[in-house]
């Protein structure tokens, strides 16, 4: 039950985050599975990828749709170098050692935070 319970804590953080921010699978479940759940980074990649699959973001897509703020042409190329991107990035992943993985997942988000912090 526990473990339920937190499975949907996480969903649900990570699903506010997608909405507000356009975030939640990397940034909010991955590293939430690994310390809520104890998963290595392996599992927590891949589990989080179950749950980023197609259904997940309709109603999110479709709020910011009503308000105009989708472009259906950006999002259906994003998707198709997506689909490639993500074959050859899960291949890669899983030929590295979790602590690895870990430590480039985690020099990515610092990057990501400075350029962020830093942007005018």
């Amino acid at each position: 039950m526990v473990f339920a319970l937190t499975c949907i804590f996480l969903g649900l953080i990570a699903g506010a985050s997608s909405g507000l921010f356009g975030i939640g699978g990397g940034i909010i479940l991955v590293p939430g599975m690994i310390y809520l759940l104890g998963f290595g980074q392996k599992k927590a990649q891949g589990t989080s990828l179950v749950a980023l699959l197609l259904p997940v973001g309709a109603l999110a897509v479709w709020e910011y749709w009503k308000q105009g703020a989708v472009d259906l042409k950006a999002g259906g190329w994003i998707v198709s170098g997506f689909l490639v991107g993500s074959l050859f990035g899960s291949r890669l992943a899983l030929g590295l050692t979790d602590v690895v993985l870990r430590r480039c997942f985690a020099a990515f988000l610092v990057v990501m935070a400075i350029q962020l912090i830093l942007k005018k």
